[in-house]
């Protein structure tokens, strides 16, 4: 049952009580800034994009999300490296293309634990040949850290990288292209795991952090593997400070893999009035393969409506995906992700035309007997082939 309140809608703020249980002498990587856009008599601030995409997005305004979804998808496109370190697997990827440069942030999965990794490309085809720099010779550091997401926070002029620790966590750099320059980890609860997802949590895991942020505030939000997520928030000129309590913004109490984890939130300009944000989940099927689930809202912290939803009409699932010609279907999972940002601030504006989404996948003849941090997870790109542009 999705949201008890509302039905197949979200109620924005569930209280607790009714729920059972990121000028020309200025480094252009940080000024990828847009002027106020007026479209369709809406004006709209999209940040963290060169001047000269500008007029492009414009043109794409009349763009809209569609109701069903077509992808094409690539062979594996980078896996762990046969260095030493002893790497089963790469996974949560976190994009962002910068000038003809792609940056990756991602985990990195092996027996005794997960940590972090970054690389860049300038081409799909040449990202297996990248260098990876592990993420624990910088600030970051060893231990447990994994899901990263990465955005340019445009009012204090810093890359932030969100993970999780055992918390949810962030470190910031002034620059994506020096990735020892990270700092090291700040929590954003300094208390530990909220109160009410303690409440909620069973035998899930709290995992997955996300950041976006509107013109006023910026949100926080995460999920436990146990059919619940969660919403926290602060000013933005507060952030990353003073978040607070988590809200329940979406459940599901009759099947927790149908809400499991791996959200992400992004804004997606298309004309109307007002502008909209999309909100995708990660499932687990009927099948028992992975796959995602969306929905849309006028608000951050709105009600959040069903788009692709189910199995038979998906985000992106197995039955949706077709692969490129030559390419031998490689994965029936279409697990942890992010579409690639060309717009790279803290808004999370998403480019509907060419909307492109890098996500794990897996050999679907991997014994189910595999230990989960020997899953031998690889990066893919899904790329939508009906856009209505």
């Amino acid at each position: 049952m999705m949201s008890i309140k509302d039905g197949p809608l979200l109620s924005s703020e569930t209280p607790h009580h009714d729920l059972p249980l990121q000028d020309e002498n200025r480094d252009p990587l940080k000024m990828r800034l847009l002027s106020v856009l007026t479209v369709a008599s809406c004006a709209a601030s999209v940040s963290a994009s060169p001047a000269s995409k500008s007029s492009a997005l414009v043109t794409r305004q009349k763009a809209s999300l569609p109701h069903s979804f077509k992808w094409s998808s690539t062979a594996p496109l980078v896996g762990p490296k046969d260095d030493g370190r002893e790497i089963a697997a790469l996974k949560d990827p976190s994009i962002v293309e910068i000038d003809g440069t792609y940056h990756v942030f991602a985990s990195t999965a092996k027996a005794d634990g997960y940590n972090l990794v970054y690389f860049n490309f300038t081409d799909f085809s040449k990202a297996n040949s990248a260098h990876f720099f592990y993420l624990d010779q910088s600030p970051i550091g060893e231990g447990y850290r994994a899901a990263p997401q990465v955005f340019y926070f445009a009012p204090q002029k810093l890359w932030y990288l969100i993970y999780q620790n055992g918390n949810a966590a962030y470190s910031t750099n002034a620059d994506i292209r020096n990735p020892a320059g990270w700092t090291a980890p700040q929590v954003f609860y300094r208390a530990g795991m909220p109160a009410i997802i303690e409440q909620n949590i069973g035998q899930g895991y709290w995992v997955d952090m996300w950041v976006i942020c509107d013109k006023h505030n910026c949100y926080l939000f995460s999920s436990d593997d146990n059919g619940h997520l969660y919403r926290s928030h602060t000013r933005l000129g507060d952030f990353p400070n003073n978040m607070s309590e988590p809200v329940i913004a979406l459940e599901d109490l009759d099947n927790k893999y149908a809400l499991y984890e791996a959200a992400c939130v992004y804004a997606i300009r298309d004309g109307t009035c007002p502008d909209k944000y999309l909100l995708l989940i990660e499932a687990i099927g009927s099948d028992g393969q992975r796959y995602f689930r969306s929905w849309t809202s006028n608000k951050i912290d709105g009600r959040w409506k069903p788009l692709a939803d189910t199995e038979s009409n998906p985000f992106a699932r197995s039955n949706n995906v077709v692969f490129e010609t030559g390419v031998a279907p490689w994965t029936k999972s279409i697990s942890h992700g992010e579409v690639v940002r060309t717009l790279t601030d803290q808004t999370l504006t998403i480019d509907l035309c060419n909307l492109r989404f890098l996500y794990q996948g897996m050999d679907p003849s991997t014994p189910a007997s595999t230990p989960y941090n020997a899953l031998p997870w690889r990066l893919g790109l899904i790329t939508l082939t009906d856009p209505t542009c």
